[in-house]
């Protein structure tokens, strides 16, 4: 079975060339070259902001929607005015909106059991809401603790389950270099305060492997040569 990436082939990838490139066309790409996905964070003012923190909304929906995947009209009806949207709601009310992954703080909230978790689960437990959207959910409404994370990022990290905690556990490995460089290429590609360090690393990943993705047999994201740190 392949291992995820280490933290030296992380920022062996952080450090290509291409990385600030593809931060740059995916946030501020125009005409036929946006990525719709580049709105995903700043629609409406972010689902994060405090009057829409602890609410699923009609942008939050559009919002994920825009990063390629569909959320069905019953199951849009519940999260935003039915006993889903309610318990969702109950949920998040419980996840600290300023806790950032690879703080001391964020792993109570990751692991089994967890607040973050527990949120996870019960838009998991819907028909017709998968790990994907779930996931994308709750990164709209907690992006600095909450990664999006789907099939082509999964396999580019080489990740299966677990993977919340491990990449907090990377985050936090060598004094938090992977969080100084993440902030690195924030400043170099321009980016608004809105997107976060996660949403920085995993565009980074998704553009990086999106082209080469395979829905069987993928060997993964090609890692340029780490070499020593």
């Amino acid at each position: 079975m392949r291992q995820p990436l280490t933290l030296a082939e992380i920022l062996a990838v952080l450090d290509a060339p291409e990385s600030v490139t593809d931060l740059r066309r995916y946030f501020h790409g125009s005409g036929d070259a946006a990525f719709t996905g580049g709105q995903f964070d700043v629609l409406g003012g972010g689902g994060s902001r405090p009057e829409v923190a602890h609410t699923i909304t009609a942008e939050d929906i559009i919002a994920v929607e825009l990063l390629s995947v569909t959320i069905g009209p019953w199951q849009r009806l519940d999260l935003l005015q039915g006993q889903l949207g309610h318990d969702v709601s109950a949920a998040l009310a419980s996840i600290p909106v300023r806790v950032e992954l690879g703080e001391d703080a964020a792993l109570e909230h990751i692991v089994g059991g967890g607040s973050a978790d527990a949120a996870w689960r019960l838009l998991r437990a819907a028909t017709g809401i998968d790990w994907v959207i779930a996931g994308k959910l709750l990164a709209r409404k907690r992006p600095r603790l909450v990664p999006v994370y789907d099939r082509v990022v999964s396999c580019a990290y080489r990740t299966r389950s677990g993977f919340w905690r491990w990449l907090h556990c990377k985050l936090r490995e060598d004094s938090g270099i992977l969080m100084q460089r993440l902030d690195v290429l924030h400043k170099e590609a321009g980016l608004p305060p809105s997107v976060s360090r996660l949403r920085v690393l995993d565009v980074v990943f998704w553009m990086g492997h999106r082209n080469d993705h395979l829905p069987h047999g993928c060997l993964g994201l090609t890692v340029p040569n780490s070499g020593a740190r």
